[in-house]
């Protein structure tokens, strides 16, 4: 729980600058720490697929377009930084922050061995047949290739479509 809390304080604050910014470079700057931080909850939850995703496309890609979309516009003068808040939808977020922020007591510690997860008959199937059938020497492998080969490779085409369509725009950028 050492890192947990800070890291929860500093996605809400990243994520509320990027509702309240006006400046839309220093909103996407914001956006692109809050998709940081995402990728570094899904590696502490021990989902670093995920998280190398999150960062590849969130953080990375998708701050890189942005950025591209404001350089080929006008930005607005104004000596305003923060927009006005609208004080209902700030009550409703709060709301359902709250209500989802109660369950947090409900979720079993990160890494427990006694996890429903962990001791489930899936689990122990994966385990017990992973090696034989995949015909790897890695359970985490044999899962990922053999048992959720289609789901990885949904990941593996998002990463790569990205990283196309991202050369594709910064090739048109260097080129015109």
């Amino acid at each position: 729980m050492n890192l947990e809390l800070p890291l929860i304080a500093f996605i809400l604050a990243t994520a509320l600058a990027t509702a309240v910014l006006r400046d839309v470079l220093a909103a996407i700057i914001a956006f692109a720490t809050y998709s940081l931080g995402i990728a570094v909850v899904w590696v502490v939850l021990q989902a670093p697929d995920v998280g190398l995703t999150e960062a590849a496309v969130g953080a990375g890609v998708t701050t890189v377009l942005f950025l591209l979309t404001i350089a080929k516009t006008v930005r607005p003068s104004g000596d305003r930084v923060l927009e006005r808040l609208d004080v209902p939808a700030l009550g409703v977020t709060v709301l359902i922050v709250a209500v989802l922020a109660t369950t947090l007591g409900a979720l079993p510690e990160i890494g427990a061995a006694d996890t429903t997860v962990i001791t489930s008959d899936v689990t122990q199937y994966y385990l017990e047949h992973a090696y034989k059938e995949a015909g790897v020497k890695n359970a985490v492998t044999a899962v990922l290739a053999a048992y959720r080969g289609f789901d990885t490779l949904g990941e593996a085409v998002v990463v790569y479509s990205a990283g196309v369509g991202l050369l594709v725009v910064l090739g048109k950028e260097v080129f015109a």
